[in-house]
């Protein structure tokens, strides 16, 4: 009896990795702005964990760093970090050429890297709201334009763009964030519908509140927590696996003909 639960077990554990697995991104080749901690941290391991080559570019050197070293000493392969200031878009573009020499054409591209600092209508001035809108927003747009091309030569390929239900949910707080975030998913419309007739997908991926180091250092109380956990048609935390799970989905060939959608991850929020 006890064998046999074993077994059962095993064969559960195994299920469940191969479900886990997408054999199609095995070697494939993705670009991250911002995966250098939280949910782009955790787009890094997911791909990597994949098989895919992973570069990444992200301000934070020596976290970037670190999560290098631990991703090669656990699987073997070394995801390929770059500094870089995505309100350059120069800079940007350049980071982007040494990713493909590195390790060729992109054909996931994955825009994470955004700004949630907290503001007021009364106090933001037009430089503060240019700054918000050039890291949250402007990236998506000019590295999609660096992508097509070569995706269109490869016959397709997955532009996967971070949003947020703060817009869905009309977050105070920090209106030019929303905003941009708002743009986002209005932009991959416009983009899937362009790179449609080239196979190229184009989706906005929706987190909810997801509990990361920086969200509790400077944001979550208790009583803010409960107030979003009693919102929540699931009463747990979002964490940044979940979301990085849905990436993989997009990014594969599971979703071939999902392209133009906005996945949401949020519990059932809004």
């Amino acid at each position: 009896m006890r064998a046999g639960r074993r077994l059962i077990s095993v064969l559960v554990t195994v299920i469940i990795i191969m479900l886990s697995q997408y054999s199609d991104l095995q070697g494939a080749v993705v670009f991250i702005t911002g995966g250098g901690s939280g949910i782009g941290a955790a787009f890094v391991r997911a791909f990597i964990e994949q098989g895919a080559s992973v570069s990444f570019v992200s301000l934070d050197g020596d976290i970037a760093v670190e999560l290098c070293d631990q991703l090669e000493q656990e699987f073997g392969s070394r995801p390929f970090f770059q500094h870089c200031d995505i309100t350059d878009i120069d800079s940007l573009k350049v980071c982007m050429t040494k990713a493909v020499e590195q390790f060729g054409a992109i054909d996931v591209l994955i825009n994470n890297a955004a700004s949630d600092a907290r503001h007021t209508l009364d106090e933001l001035t037009p430089e503060q709201w240019d700054q918000s809108l050039n890291t949250n927003l402007r990236p998506c747009f000019y590295t999609a334009q660096f992508v097509a091309e070569a995706m269109r030569q490869k016959g397709g390929g997955s532009v996967i763009n971070v949003g947020s239900n703060s817009a869905l949910l009309g977050l105070s707080g920090y209106p030019a964030y929303v905003t941009a975030k708002a743009g986002i998913t209005g932009m991959g419309k416009a983009l899937a519908r362009e790179l449609g007739p080239d196979n190229i997908r184009v989706n906005t991926l929706i987190p909810g509140w997801v509990m990361t180091e920086r969200q509790k250092r400077l944001w979550v109380t208790p009583e803010a927590l409960q107030e979003c956990l009693d919102q929540q048609c699931l009463k747990k935390t979002i964490a940044e696996e979940d979301i990085a799970n849905a990436a993989l989905f997009l990014a594969s060939k599971a979703s071939s003909m999902l392209t133009g959608q906005s996945l949401i991850i949020d519990g059932g929020r809004v």
